[in-house]
């Protein structure tokens, strides 16, 4: 298509806007784990690993929860983008019976973890501390997963910060909190990996609550009929959002369990290699906080044109959200591999350490534009409510290419952990070439019409 230079720079605009308040909730959502790991460092190791290790079983909760309410922001987008806002409140509620019955089988599932101890490899000395730590913060998971659904309707309404003030809010109120309860402080017992659980647990309960009365509260919900008699379970909407749901949550599970077997993997090279990996993988997913944040916004500016009808509005947001992903991308690598050292500095002072950390940031560098066009295309195609061809491209990308590669370099030609990141190298280029090309495809054909939403209306109230 021919350029609209103009048009350009205001989708550019509007996608920065939207995206900005999304990438500081996603840094600050990570930021809770930092300073787990850091209140818990600074208790003794044992309490950090225990921290660690429960806080790698629960990001398994926290990716299913996220992935299967990533259905709303789409969903409502095509919605306001049509001028069907009224219709946003009975879409929601079902939203909340989906999240609600999510959150008590994580509920369960994060309670009865224990194969998954055993595939982490969990020594016996740390279970008791992580499974206290779980069990823990397990009773979150309802909140956990109905915040996600409070997040999704506002952000995909174009209102995305509320989720800026909350989740940076809540990572305030956690480190005080958590000091308190780890350590024992204010007349209550010192309670370890334990304290951390239920830090985190008592944050996520005060984030959704708040986010709650903020949206039943404030002005610009008031015509989404969110307090109108409750909306019963309803079959076809329940079953809409699972199908644009689940996929999206076994996409991000396939990305997510293929970084959890490459920890796996690199731990048995050794302690000075897993560290590494662990301060190299960590600067990693910081960076990878704001393609995220981006593609999310991505999202609801896609959805937002497919409600409208607009063909060149999907193709513009899509695109334009893309090369926006790509200078950030720029950025991130580009200091990756100018300063790989000074930066892992920060994190280690021990001399192999640091020299293996600083071999592993470099290829970090490399795969940061892959990363960037598989997680903006994959945004894009959200927005367009495609979920089922990207989790098989998923699929592929990393488990029958990522993987492979990535063993055979590592432990067929003695590459050890670089072997095993080029191996993340190779299936982050694959998932993004498929998923750009995908994405390229049905907006040109305009295939994506076919994905908008054209429902009948659902009633307010039954």
């Amino acid at each position: 298509m021919s350029i609209d230079r103009a048009r350009a720079r205001r989708d550019i605009g509007a996608t920065l806007r939207l995206a900005l308040p999304m990438v500081i909730a996603q840094l600050s959502a990570i930021g809770t784990n930092v300073v787990d790991a850091v209140l818990a460092g600074h208790l003794n190791a044992h309490t950090q690993a225990a921290v660690v290790t429960g806080a790698s079983i629960w990001a398994l909760a926290i990716v299913t929860g996220i992935g299967t309410m990533m259905s709303v922001p789409p969903t409502v987008a095509q919605l306001d983008g049509a001028g069907r806002r009224a219709e946003v409140g009975a879409v929601f509620h079902q939203a909340l019976w989906i999240a609600w019955g999510l959150g008590i089988l994580l509920w369960f599932g994060v309670r009865h973890a224990a194969p998954l101890m055993n595939a982490f490899g969990v020594v016996p000395s740390l279970r008791p501390d992580v499974t206290g730590f779980l069990h823990a913060i397990s009773w979150a998971a309802p909140a956990l997963t109905t915040y996600f659904a409070l997040r999704g309707l506002s952000e995909g309404l174009s209102m995305p910060r509320p989720s800026m003030y909350f989740s940076f809010g809540g990572l305030l109120v956690l480190a005080p909190l958590g000091y308190v309860l780890m350590y024992g402080k204010l007349g209550f017992p010192p309670m370890g990996a334990r304290g951390s659980g239920i830090a985190t647990a008592i944050v996520l309960w005060l984030e959704m609550l708040g986010f709650a009365a903020y949206v039943l509260l404030h002005r610009n919900y008031r015509d989404l009929n969110l307090r109108q008699r409750f909306v019963l379970p309803r079959r076809q909407p329940i079953g809409q959002l699972l199908h644009i749901g689940v996929p999206m949550a076994v996409t991000l599970l396939m990305e997510g369990g293929l970084f959890v077997a490459v920890a796996l993997l690199i731990g048995r090279l050794g302690e000075t290699v897993t560290a590494a990996h662990h301060v190299a993988l960590n600067v990693a997913s910081v960076a990878f906080m704001i393609p995220l944040g981006l593609s999310m916004a991505i999202t609801v500016r896609v959805g937002n044109a497919v409600g409208r009808g607009d063909g060149a509005g999907v193709r513009y947001a899509g695109f334009c959200g893309i090369a926006l992903i790509l200078v950030t991308q720029l950025v991130s690598s580009g200091v990756m591999l100018a300063i790989p050292g000074p930066i892992a500095r920060l994190y280690t002072g021990d001399p192999g350490v640091l020299a293996m950390a600083s071999q592993l940031l470099i290829l970090a560098g490399f795969f940061q534009f892959s990363d960037g066009i598989q997680v903006a295309s994959n945004g894009a195609l959200r927005g367009l409510k495609d979920t089922r061809v990207p989790m098989v491209i998923t699929m592929f990308a990393y488990w029958v290419v990522g993987m492979p590669v990535g063993w055979y370099l590592a432990f067929v030609h003695d590459l050890g952990a670089r072997g095993m990141w080029m191996g993340l190298i190779a299936g982050l280029s694959m998932a993004a070439v498929l998923l750009f090309a995908r994405f390229y495809r049905i907006s040109a054909t305009e295939r994506w019409r076919g994905n908008s939403d054209t429902s009948p209306p659902l009633p307010l109230h039954t």
